[in-house]
């Protein structure tokens, strides 16, 4: 087998890792913006004072999702490196 070229199998565990990866920020998103809305809820925001804090949370959802996808992917590609 050529050393250079990735076999099926490590062809198959990165395209898991991404997939989870996208899943798992995605989910993370998620419950941020939930956290946030349901304290807009909770605590009766209304106008732009709700806007705002919506906007905010949509925006750390957002960082966090893509936080969370760095960090997976790149901790896989340390793993893949050193040959686990």
């Amino acid at each position: 087998m050529d050393m250079g070229r990735e076999s099926r199998w490590e062809k198959d565990a990165m395209t898991v890792e991404i997939v989870f990866a996208l899943v798992t920020a995605a989910v993370l998103a998620g419950a941020v913006f939930a956290v946030v809305l349901l304290f807009t809820l909770a605590f009766g925001l209304s106008g732009s004072g709700s806007k705002g804090v919506l906007t905010g949370g949509a925006l750390v959802g957002a960082a966090a999702g893509v936080w969370r996808l760095v960090r997976v992917l790149c901790r896989f590609d340390a793993e893949r490196r050193k040959g686990h």
